[in-house]
């Protein structure tokens, strides 16, 4: 066998001895135990770059040679290219994986909550091990390792009309994976009044949806779409309505590709075309995808449109507290009952003690699909949106004369449940603070929460 050394093959053992290194180097710097660190460890300083590293050439091999990625440019745009996640749960796990794969060269996570155990099945930058963490820490975590090259920045509170602008300002592109109303509306009004492109996403149960908004600043915007937020008992939360991992997963993934698409230049003012995605993991005998045009900016939105406009949105307006956005967007206030109109777990466990099963009827008014996971075996199911279509108390289909209790997953839609029994049948209902949570915490340790 020859020793002759041609000078690619040098330089492709320079470059696994570099990657060898770095990643030595990374296990090094880094605590490999599954102790939660007292505080993120941004240390790292985001300097544009001319060129790549010999390891570069070698990590991102295998998007360099797609003609569509246009190779080092493209590359090099990413490397210099600063992106805002918010919200690192099931949307923004798999966007932050592929984003910090590809080689973005700083990357920003917004997120105050912590990992649950009910987050892991989908949110795969979490793991049991951290359980309790900071999503946006446990996030930096593991993208670290994914790759020391991506610089991380985490805040580890929720974004508000006084913080928002000046986070903002540090990034290029923003990712809203956020799954509430009134955040989708903070952020782009204060994405279109920084100039930033916003691509955003959502899903619950089997549907996602995805959209690239008030791009370039030629819009249009979320507001363009949706000038007035919808009712509140309309909008269906992950918690409320389930969903299935692999349909927010690709979601998140395809918001990875259209962010990337934006960074490296593969839209246009002239080839953009504004566009709404809506994916479906359950249609028919497989999936679909299907893409529709939308219209443009109008000229009349108070967020991208003229500057003339009355009414125009401006920073001075949004941080001066006088547009609030949950009051605006109608949260739910779930504190609607008189106190004498409800009772603890425990009390419950009391009465059903001393009346027995018979005597008295306990409303169980959540969805059927979660009656169907785990119920008291005694109750009755009556979902409140199906009690609220009922105006005649010999609909009912309980014994009117017994006392009745009502009970829900988390104590919420029970009280609304309660309210109208009370107020439209005369009942003296009450409802079970804390639902069935409480009720496993507080009386029955073996009773199933999910």
């Amino acid at each position: 066998m020859s020793s002759d050394i041609t000078l690619e093959q040098l330089k492709e053992r320079l470059a696994a001895l570099e990657l060898e290194n770095t990643q030595l180097k990374s296990e090094l710097s880094s605590n490999s135990s599954n102790t939660k660190p007292a505080e993120s460890s941004n240390t790292q300083t985001f300097e544009p770059s001319t060129s790549l590293t010999l390891e570069e050439y070698t990590r991102y091999g295998r998007q360099l040679t797609v003609s569509q990625f246009q190779s080092i440019p493209g590359q090099l745009s990413l490397k210099n290219s600063k992106i805002l996640v918010i919200g690192a749960g099931g949307l923004g796990c798999p966007a932050l994986l592929y984003l910090t794969g590809a080689g973005v060269g700083k990357i920003g996570i917004v997120d105050d909550d912590v990992v649950d155990i009910s987050n892991v099945h989908r949110q795969v930058l979490h793991d049991t091990t951290r359980v309790g963490w900071f999503k946006a820490e446990s996030a930096e975590w593991y993208l670290r390792r994914l790759n020391p090259n991506v610089d991380i920045q985490t805040y580890c509170y929720r974004l508000d009309p006084l913080n928002a602008f000046d986070i903002f300002q540090e990034y290029d592109l923003i990712l809203d994976c956020t799954d509430s109303p009134h955040s989708r509306y903070l952020i782009n009004d204060v994405a279109c009044l920084t100039g930033k492109t916003i691509v955003s996403g959502s899903g619950v149960r089997t549907e996602g949806q995805l959209s690239i908004l008030n791009f370039r600043n030629s819009g249009p915007c979320y507001r363009c779409f949706y000038p007035s937020p919808p009712p509140p008992n309309s909008v269906t939360s992950c918690k409320d309505g389930g969903v299935i991992g692999p349909v927010i997963g690709l979601v998140g993934v395809m918001m990875a590709l259209e962010a990337i698409k934006v960074l490296t230049g593969w839209y246009t003012e002239e080839t953009f075309k504004p566009f709404l995605g809506l994916y479906s993991g359950y249609d028919g005998l497989s999936q679909s995808w299907k893409c529709f045009k939308m219209r443009g900016k109008k000229k009349e939105c108070i967020a991208c449109g003229d500057a003339s406009n009355e009414g125009k949105l401006t920073r001075e307006l949004i941080q001066s507290g006088a547009i609030d956005y949950e009051v605006w967007c109608g949260v739910i206030n779930y504190n609607v009952l008189k106190e004498s109109e409800r009772i603890t777990a425990g009390q419950y466990a009391d009465i059903l003690g001393k009346f027995k099963e018979d005597g008295h009827v306990l409303l169980d008014v959540r969805p059927k699909e979660h009656f169907s996971i785990v119920h008291l075996p005694h109750s009755t199911s009556l979902p409140l949106d199906k009690l609220r279509r009922i105006s005649d108390k010999a609909q009912l289909p309980f014994d009117t004369d017994k006392p009745v209790y009502t009970i829900c997953r988390y104590g919420n839609d029970s009280q609304y449940a309660t309210r109208y029994l009370n107020d439209t049948f005369g009942f003296d209902a009450k409802d079970v603070k804390g639902g069935l949570y409480k009720w496993s915490m507080d009386v029955d340790d073996k009773f199933p929460t999910y």
